[in-house]
C-alpha cells in the first residue's frame, strides 16, 4: 500500500515519516537547510514483526504552494492519503488544495494526523479535532480515523503506524490490465547502472528483460534491472512505484526527464493534443467559462491548454459536463487516466479530468451522436479495482452505431483480442477486413443493414432494367454511406452467403435479377458482338463498327454502353470496347507478367504477350490502373488487387 501525505506547509510531513519509519525523505541538500520539501520524498520501511510479506510505502509531497507540480508528480498512483493538520494552525489553505486533488485523482482511503499536539492545550486539540471531522464529512474521506500525534515526542505514532500496517495487510493486489506504461517523475544516471528512472506504472506490468519505449521520442531499450518498493523484483505491476535500469544505444543521458513514459514496445500510445474528457468543477471554485486558459497535470507532465466545453458555455461549481482540453503540448494518455486542471495563473486547483478519448475528431465533437459515445466511454471509466468496465459499453450504444474495435483499443490501451471477446460475450458480431479494421456490430443492425441494402438493389433493378446491378462503391454509397469503405466488402461476402444476393464482377444485384437489352438493341447485338470476337486483343473501335454494319456512329456507341452495364464488355479507352472474356484474359496475363517480375508489369513485356502495338498495350495498362487492378510504380504496373473479378 502507497501512502502519500498531504497538508500545508510545515505542518510536519517530513517529521512524521521519519518517526513512522526512521527514513529521512528530505535528501536534497537544500531541503535540509531549509527545512522545506522541494520534491517528493520516498520511504519503505521494513515489516513489523507480524506484518511480514505486507508492503507499506510512503511517498512525502511538498506542502508549500509554490512547489504544486511537485506535489502533484507524487501523488499519482497512491492509494492512500495521509492527511496532516498542525493543531495550532489548523486546516489551512493546502490543507484543502491537497485532499481535493487527492479526490480528484481518485484516492478513496485516508487517515489523519494531528500533528504539534504538544504545542497545544487539549481544548485547541478537540476543537481542530471537531473541525477536521466536520469538513471531512463534505468529502469522501468522511469518517477517516484521526490520530493525535507529536513528532517530538513520538506520541501518538505507534498507533498511527499500527493502523497503517493493518490496512497494508489487507491491501489487495491491483490486477495488471492494460499495456504496460511508467510516468517517469525522476531520471538519473547511477555509476556502474547507467540510465535509471523511477516513476509509478500507470497500467500493465514489466518483467526484467522486457524490451521498452520511451515516450515522447520513441527510443527502444530494454528493461536492464527493476526495483519494486525498494526491493530487487523480477515482475513490477500496476500502482507500484518503479525504478527501471534501462540498457540500449538509444539511451542516453538526458534522454528521459519528468513527464516522459516508458511504456511496452507494441503499445499504441501517442502524444495528443486533443482529450475528450469527463471534467468535474470543484464546489468551491468559481465557473468556468468556455475556452478558458489552463494549467493540466497528467501524472508528472504539466502542460498548458484551453478548456472547449461541449454541453453548455458555462460550467457552475460543483457540476460536471463533457468537455475537450486542447494542449499545448501533446500529453500521453489514456482513457481512464486523471488530469488535474489549475487556473491559469497556476495559483489554484479548479476541476479534474478523467480521459474518455484520446483521438476526438476535429468536427462534431458537440453533434447529439458524438456526447452519446462519449457518454458510453464514461461508462466504462475504471471502477475503485482499476479495471475497465467494458461490459458498460454494448447496452448504452443506440442502434446503428458501431463500434470501431481497432480506435478502441488504442484509447484503453488493451489489445484488440480482450475487446473481440467482450463484443462477442455481449452479443455483437465483430467484422474485420485486416489487422487494422474492426467493428462490432449488433445482430439487429446487421439485419438492417442487410435490408437496406436488398431494397436498394430492388430500387436500382426497377429504374436501371438493362444493367447487371449496382456497383459496389455505388451500392454502399446508396445503402450504408457512413460504413468505411474496407468494411462494406466483408459485409457483402456474410450476406452473398444468403443466398439472396449475388456478385457479377464489380456489379452487386438481387439473385433474382435478369438484366436484359431491349428486342431492337438485342438483334444490334447479335450483330456487334462477332466483329468484337473476331480480332480480340485489338477489337475494332465504334466508328469502325458503324462502318462495317452501315449505322450510325451515335447507335452503336449507345449500345456499347448499354452492353457494358450488363457486364459484356468493358471500355478500356474511349470508344474502344473489349468483351469481357478477353478481358479476364488480358488480366490473367498481367497476373502472369507480374509473378516474374518484381519491379511490376512493363508496357513492352505485355505488348509482347497480347501481340498488339505499344500505344493499345499502354492503354489496357491504364485501364487496370484506373479500377485498381495495378498500380503503376516507375515504369511498371504491379498488382494490388488479386481478387478484382472481371466476369
Amino acid at each position: 500500500m502507497i501512502v502519500g501525505t498531504a497538508g500545508h506547509v510545515d505542518h510536519g510531513k517530513t517529521a512524521l515519516i521519519r518517526g513512522l519509519t526512521g527514513i529521512a525523505t528530505d535528501r536534497l541538500k537544500e531541503e535540509q537547510t531549509r527545512g522545506l520539501t522541494i520534491e517528493p520524498g520516498y520511504a519503505y520501511p521494513t515489516p513489523p514483526p507480524g506484518s511480514e510479506g505486507a508492503v507499506l510505502g510512503f511517498i512525502d509531497v511538498p506542502g508549500h504552494e509554490r512547489f504544486i507540480a511537485n506535489m502533484l508528480a507524487g501523488a499519482a498512483g497512491i492509494d492512500a492519503m495521509l492527511l496532516v493538520v498542525a493543531a495550532d494552525d489548523g486546516i489551512m489553505p493546502q490543507s484543502v488544495e491537497h485532499l481535493r486533488i487527492l479526490e480528484l485523482l481518485g484516492v478513496e482511503r485516508a487517515w489523519v494526523a494531528l500533528t504539534k499536539c504538544d504545542r497545544v492545550d487539549a481544548a485547541r486539540v478537540q476543537q481542530v479535532r471537531v473541525e477536521i471531522t466536520a469538513w471531512l464529512a463534505q468529502t469522501r474521506f468522511a469518517g477517516a480515523p484521526l490520530f493525535a500525534v507529536s513528532n517530538l515526542s513520538g506520541a501518538g505514532q505507534a498507533a498511527l503506524g499500527a493502523a497503517l500496517w493493518s490496512a497494508a495487510r489487507t491491501q489487495t493486489a491491483r490486477r495488471a490490465g492494460g499495456g504496460f506504461r511508467l510516468a517517469v517523475d525522476r531520471a538519473f544516471v547511477k555509476q556502474g547502472a547507467g540510465v535509471v528512472v523511477t516513476g509509478t506504472i500507470r497500467s500493465g506490468e514489466v518483467r526484467q528483460g522486457d524490451s521498452v519505449r520511451l515516450l515522447p521520442g520513441g527510443a527502444s531499450a530494454r528493461v536492464r534491472a527493476l526495483r519494486a518498493q525498494n526491493r530487487e523484483v523480477g515482475l513490477a505491476r500496476r500502482g507500484e512505484r518503479c525504478a527501471l535500469n534501462l540498457s540500449g544505444s538509444e539511451v542516453e543521458r538526458g534522454t528521459l526527464a519528468r513527464g516522459d513514459w516508458v511504456v511496452a514496445a507494441d503499445s499504441r500510445i501517442e502524444g495528443r493534443q486533443r482529450l475528450d474528457v469527463t471534467l468535474a468543477l470543484l464546489p468551491e471554485a468559481e465557473p468556468l467559462k468556455h475556452w478558458t486558459p489552463v494549467h493540466l497535470h497528467h501524472l508528472s507532465a504539466h502542460v498548458t491548454g484551453h478548456v472547449s466545453l461541449l454541453e453548455g458555455e458555462t460550467l457552475t461549481p460543483g457540476q460536471t459536463m463533457l468537455a475537450q482540453l486542447v494542449l499545448s503540448a501533446p500529453l500521453h494518455a489514456a482513457h481512464g487516466d486523471a488530469v488535474i486542471v489549475r487556473d491559469h495563473g497556476a495559483s489554484r486547483t479548479l476541476a479534474g479530468a478523467r480521459v474518455l478519448d484520446v483521438a476526438p475528431p476535429r468536427r462534431g465533437a458537440r453533434q447529439p451522436a458524438r456526447l452519446a459515445w462519449l457518454q458510453a466511454l464514461r461508462a466504462m471509466l475504471p471502477g475503485a479495482d482499476g479495471e475497465v468496465q467494458l461490459a458498460a459499453l454494448w447496452p448504452r450504444l443506440a442502434s446503428g452505431h458501431s463500434v470501431d474495435l481497432v480506435a478502441l483499443a488504442a484509447n484503453l490501451d488493451l489489445p484488440a483480442a480482450v475487446l473481440d471477446k467482450a463484443a462477442t460475450e455481449a452479443g455483437w458480431v465483430v467484422v474485420a477486413a485486416d489487422a487494422a479494421t474492426r467493428h462490432a456490430f449488433r445482430v439487429d443492425d446487421l439485419a438492417a443493414r442487410y435490408a437496406a441494402v436488398v431494397a436498394r438493389l430492388a430500387q436500382v433493378h426497377a429504374e436501371e432494367p438493362a444493367m447487371r446491378g449496382a456497383e459496389i462503391d455505388r451500392l454502399r454509397r446508396m445503402s450504408a454511406p457512413a460504413l468505411p469503405p474496407a468494411l462494406f466488402r466483408p459485409l457483402l461476402e456474410r450476406w452473398k452467403a444468403e443466398g439472396e444476393i449475388v456478385q457479377h464482377g464489380p456489379f452487386i444485384a438481387l439473385a433474382d435479377h435478369r438484366a436484359t437489352l431491349g428486342e431492337a438493341d438485342a438483334a444490334r447485338w447479335q450483330a456487334v458482338r462477332p466483329l468484337l470476337a473476331q480480332t480480340p486483343f485489338e477489337p475494332p473501335r465504334v466508328r469502325d463498327i458503324a462502318m462495317t454494319l452501315g449505322v450510325d456512329e451515335g447507335e452503336i456507341r449507345t449500345l456499347l454502353r448499354r452492353t457494358a452495364l450488363l457486364g459484356e464488355v468493358y471500355q478500356l479507352r474511349h470508344d474502344h470496347f473489349f468483351l469481357t472474356p478477353h478481358v479476364v484474359q488480358l488480366a490473367d496475363w498481367v497476373r502472369e507478367l507480374a509473378a516474374y517480375s518484381a519491379a511490376g508489369v512493363t508496357a513492352a513485356a505485355f505488348r509482347d504477350r497480347v501481340g498488339c502495338g505499344r500505344k493499345l498495350a499502354v492503354a489496357i495498362l491504364e485501364f487496370f490502373d484506373r479500377v485498381g487492378f495495378t498500380r503503376r510504380i516507375g515504369d511498371g504496373h504491379k498488382v494490388i488487387r488479386q481478387d478484382m473479378l472481371f466476369t
